[in-house]
């Protein structure tokens, strides 16, 4: 006898942060698997854009609005996304956005607006979904974290710490979870093209690459796609039970010079 059932062939999955970048990826590469997929942001008219594209591809897709920050938003969006496709086997949590300032420079609201997004809105997701895992001993959740937690980056400091206290979680919950059927993963991107710090006008930009520079950070100038990330998040949840890839840290690869 296995010490594992397979994993069904049908696996509902949440995304949050889907609107665009590695959370609208992930759904797409998701649904393209055959997995239903409901996705959630504040933009649910983007998420909308992209279950639209899903479903005309054959997959199945719902859009529901979604605010991590907002305790009832995200009970809201796990009960109308199990109306929709059943109880949920896969969370995938990426929800986020970006502000460049110096630590003492950022006002506290700001501060503990990163936090809420970033980790407190990560939690509010496990707590409604993963009780129900455990119940059933099966399932995914992958925290979407960065590579500024083994390398901190200047001006993101608020991002930095919600970062590094997502990852303390995730390796409490692995060690909660050990022996429930339940796997806790981290994918730790590095420098990514998605949407976050797309916002920032020409004078920060400037300011933080300069920086990044100074303290050796940038070693070249390549970024992953969305669609990158995506496909080692899918690897991580296709794994065979019985295999836990805990942490996958993910890099641009420099080009081969002529």
């Amino acid at each position: 006898m296995p010490r594992f059932a397979p994993h069904p062939e049908r696996r509902p999955a949440l995304v949050s942060g889907a609107s665009s970048g590695i959370g609208a990826a992930t759904a797409t590469l998701l649904a393209s698997a055959g997995h239903p997929v409901a996705l959630g942001a504040r933009r649910v008219e983007r998420c909308e854009q992209v279950a639209a594209a899903i479903r005309e591809r054959g997959g199945q897709a719902v859009a529901l609005p979604l605010d991590v920050a907002d305790s009832g938003s995200v009970k809201a969006f796990v009960a109308a996304a199990t109306d929709a496709h059943g109880d949920p086997e896969i969370v995938v949590s990426g929800a986020g956005d970006l502000a460049a300032a110096r630590v003492h420079e950022l006002d506290p609201e700001s501060f503990a607006a990163q936090l809420q997004v970033h980790l407190v809105g990560a939690h509010r997701l496990v707590s409604q979904v993963v009780p129900g895992m455990v119940a059933r001993a099966r399932g995914d959740v992958v925290l979407v974290s960065s590579d500024v937690v083994p390398s901190p980056r200047p001006r993101m400091g608020a991002y930095v710490a919600a970062k590094n206290g997502l990852e303390g979680m995730a390796r409490a919950m692995r060690m909660e979870l050990e022996g429930s059927g339940v796997r806790t993963s981290l994918v730790r991107p590095g420098p990514t093209l998605t949407g976050m710090g797309m916002t920032w006008d020409a004078e920060t930009t400037a300011a933080v690459l300069e920086e990044w520079v100074g303290w050796g950070l940038a070693r070249h100038p390549y970024f992953l796609e969305p669609e990158q990330v995506a496909a080692v998040i899918v690897t991580v949840v296709t794994a065979p039970r019985g295999v836990h890839l805990t942490l996958v840290e993910v890099q641009p690869e420099r080009a081969v010079e002529p």
